[in-house]
């Protein structure tokens, strides 16, 4: 896979068109009555299309998904106007932003984001790796009305495949692929099969994919053993350096595991019920960030790191696993159909990380071990129940109506710990503890309870007016048991040798509240669709899981909350929006438009403690993001397709917002502009223009194929790391991705030619950290002569040119 190139792939495409070329009189179908697909979606919670649909959604079908290589919401953002996501590998999580709305670095990522993802009907925090998907709904906008919490920028629906009824078939598909800078091979397998148990009555369906990617991120810097090893040699002395420090390649490697059963019942005509189980494990063997460029020293070391090395002191895999079952049962009661969603989801997150960084600055009397390395083990679980029930109208008439209830109960506890590997031998310390060398330990157990009731009411005055009014009253209670500890300072009797002896501190929060929805649309006598909405959405506040400081600090360090650091209130939207939506040319060609201006009240905002430096959100004041996005697609010609996509977003903050990222100690007060948001900052980590083009050709070949090119390419402008590029914010600069296939389809099968990141293009997508981690650890109590290098600063990439082949085959029994 390795001797892929470029030339290699343009010579297979042209010895096919050069075919194609002399067979195009043998076409099959018949051009001159192409029109533009119909895709239906139930984003609204009726079944439409999305030219119907009076609302701002872009909607991905499974042809579409593959023909654009599309495997994951990455690569569907792509696509959607207003939708960025910053790719940052599997270890880390991808904040997810709709129109600008977001305050935060990629490190600080707030508690649910401000965009909501589903599975079916079921609320499920998840980057579902896209396989047996029937299509992904991307609802662009508030959606707080029917979605509920965390839609303040919009909603994410993915749409699995459900069981036929009266059919017997499947599907086995592989892939295998390379990598520029990667010295393995990746690939994925996969396999659905679809049955009737009972004919038009019981069907299940199946399917199991695997997908591994070999990485291409090396961490050359890895101290050989941990508390023994100098892990800041002589980067000049390349004796020393193979003495301490071992090289690891393509770290960042990935692996994804993805099931699921359905089983669908189709009881008489008005009653169906499908009960869906659905598992996801993700294994990551390191971050996806390189401290190319991002260090700042005398070492030597800056010059040694390349682009696509991480310069870390440690390994920092993570696995993380999600199950969901789900039962949903239709009823149809004549004036209404009644809806049940009832889901039974679970999360557990495990991972290790390079902490070193962040405890020199915390103290520097760690440095009086020349072998000083930390790492962090952080474990998470959640475990949630989700119930609605909704009626749905079925009138035909000019009233309808949807109305339902919502319930929630999520469940979660951490287990945080911070290993200083040797530390207590060289110290001479003999205080008994929970494990050797465990210099923090925090523990949370929270329980959010969330009550909704929710409904539309629409009215049609005419055929071609409408307009709908919607509510939602929601209510939520959140109880959290928290404990910390620095067992490496506690003293005499008070030291903590079990976790029974860690002292637990209960915080509660709670709120409710309103939300509320207008929508008017017109249907104009040339088919154009305008609308006009107000929409609102909101996200639930909580607490940050850090127990209350002390009335009197110790003089050692200590991680604890001050009391206006100790919770966070909700945030809410407030979305004006005037659309249209047009066909033209018999369905041949689609022009879709939205001008948005958008009101973000108390953005929950990443911060961090003044005690200990860990990571919290907070609120600030209040933003806003006006402009405009647009769509097309057209069939330009008989075998050509074209689709185009812009958006244009500015947003900022519209207050002035104090102590913005966080309280300074006294000596950098006169700097305190630098850290205070003003009226009119950028917002951070989204761009403020997109854009996407994409070309299809298809042409009949060999008598009876189908050839399909397609080339795409997708552009975004430049991007701060910090509001107002206040705080050691950067710009990262904008860039553009290319991706070019060709696929042969024959009456069963499949076979695609695929290059991703066609031109290698080498990018920052985000930070990690910021640069004033990329100096050097606080020495100077020490007055030490070689300071340690900190090396958690770097930044995300462009993943390089991938070059693969595809092969799927369908069958029937």
């Amino acid at each position: 896979m390795n001797t892929f190139r470029p030339a290699l792939l343009a010579s297979a495409v042209s010895t096919i068109l050069f075919n194609s070329h002399h067979l195009a009189a043998a076409q099959s179908t018949t051009q001159a009555d192409k029109a533009i697909e119909t895709i239906q979606i139930t984003a609204t919670r009726r079944a439409g299309s999305v030219q119907e649909a009076p609302l701002n959604i872009t909607a991905l079908d499974g042809d579409v998904i593959k023909d654009q290589n599309i495997s994951d919401l990455e690569d569907v953002a792509r696509w959607v106007p207003g939708l960025t996501i910053s790719d940052q590998g599997g270890r880390e999580g991808s904040p997810i932003i709709v129109r600008g709305l977001n305050t935060n670095t990629s490190d600080r990522i707030s508690d649910g984001g401000t965009v909501a993802t589903y599975v079916g009907e079921i609320p499920l925090n998840i980057d579902l790796r896209l396989t047996d998907v029937d299509r992904v709904e991307v609802l662009i906008g508030p959606q707080g009305t029917l979605y509920g919490a965390g839609t303040l920028g919009g909603a994410i629906r993915y749409l699995l495949k459900q069981p036929e009824l009266d059919i017997t078939e499947g599907q086995v598909t592989g892939d295998v692929f390379s990598l520029n800078e990667s010295n393995g091979t990746g690939g994925e397998f996969g396999l659905v099969f679809n049955t009737p148990l009972i004919d038009d009555v019981l069907a299940i369906r199946a399917s199991v994919n695997y997908y591994t990617n070999p990485g291409y991120i090396d961490y050359n810097y890895v101290v050989q053993n941990l508390g023994v090893s100098n892990p800041n040699p002589d980067f000049t002395n390349p004796q020393d350096v193979s003495a301490n420090l071992r090289r690891v390649s393509d770290v960042n490697d990935e692996q994804i595991t993805t099931g699921r059963v359905s089983l669908r019942w189709q009881a008489n005509e008005a009653v169906e019920a499908t009960l869906n189980y659905f598992y996801q494990k993700q294994e990551s063997g390191g971050n996806s960030t390189s401290q190319y460029n991002s260090l700042s020293d005398s070492s030597g070391l800056q010059e040694m790191v390349g682009q696509y090395e991480n310069a870390a002191r440690i390994l920092e895999p993570g696995e993380a696993e999600n199950d969901l079952l789900s039962l949903e049962l239709k009823a149809d009661l004549g004036f209404a159909e009644l809806v049940s969603a009832s889901g039974w989801s679970s999360y557990e997150q495990s991972g290790q990380r390079d902490q070193t960084d962040l405890l020199y600055d915390i103290y520097s009397g760690y440095a009086e071990f020349p072998a000083f390395v930390a790492q962090a083990r952080d474990t998470s679980k959640r475990d949630n129940f989700t119930q609605e029930i909704r009626l749905v109208s079925n009138s035909e008439g000019a009233f309808n109506w949807i109305v339902g209830g919502y319930y929630n109960k999520l469940e979660s506890h951490v287990n945080d710990r911070e290993y200083t590997p040797g530390l207590t031998e060289f110290s001479g310390d003999e205080i008994p503890n929970i494990e050797t060398d465990l210099e923090y330990i925090l523990l949370t157990n929270s329980e959010t309870t969330e009550k909704a009731l929710f409904g539309e009411i629409s009215y049609s005055f005419t055929e071609k007016l409408h307009v709908t009014l919607g509510a939602r009253v929601y209510k939520y209670d959140i109880s959290s048991d928290v404990g910390s500890a620095t067992p490496l300072f506690i003293e005499d009797e008070n030291y903590i040798s079990s976790l029974d002896k860690i002292k637990f501190s209960n915080i509660k929060t709670n709120d409710s509240g309103s939300l509320f929805k207008f929508n008017a649309n017109y249907t104009f006598d040339s088919g154009v669709l305008a609308y006009f909405t107000v929409s609102e959405g909101f996200r639930i506040g909580g607490d940050n899981g850090i127990s209350l400081c002390p009335d009197v600090l110790p003089e050692q360090q200590i991680i604890c909350t001050l009391p206006n650091e100790e919770d966070y209130k909700p945030d809410t939207t407030v979305n004006y929006e005037l659309g249209f939506k047009s066909s033209w040319f018999k369905n041949r060609l689609h022009f879709n438009a939205a001008l948005f201006n958008v009101d973000w009240k108390d953005p929950q905002v990443g911060s961090s403690t003044v005690n200990g430096q860990e990571l919290i959100t907070s609120n600030a004041g209040a933003a806003n993001s006006k402009g405009v996005e647009i769509s097309s697609r057209a069939i330009i010609a008989d075998n050509w397709t074209a689709y185009a996509t812009y958006a244009y977003a500015k947003a900022e903050l519209t207050e002035n917002v104090p102590l913005l990222f966080g309280e300074l100690d006294e000596k950098y007060t006169q700097y305190q502009a630098y850290y205070d948001g003003a009226d009119g900052d950028r917002l951070p980590g989204a761009p403020e223009h997109q854009f996407s083009f994409g070309l299809r050709y298809e042409q009949d070949v060999l008598d009876d194929k189908l050839l399909s090119i397609n080339y795409g390419i997708t552009a975004q402008s430049d991007v701060i790391t910090k509001v107002g590029l206040k705080a050691d914010g950067e710009t990262l600069a904008g860039y553009a991705l290319s991706n070019l296939s060709a696929k042969l389809t024959g009456d069963m099968w499949s076979a695609t030619i695929y290059v991703d990141n066609l031109f290698d293009k080498y990018a920052f997508t985000s930070v990690r950290r910021d640069k004033s981690w990329a100096g050097m650890a606080k020495y100077e109590a020490l007055n030490k002569d070689l300071p340690e290098l900190q090396r958690v600063y770097g930044h995300y990439t462009t993943t390089p040119r991938t070059i693969g082949m595809k092969f799927t085959y369908n069958f029937e029994l």
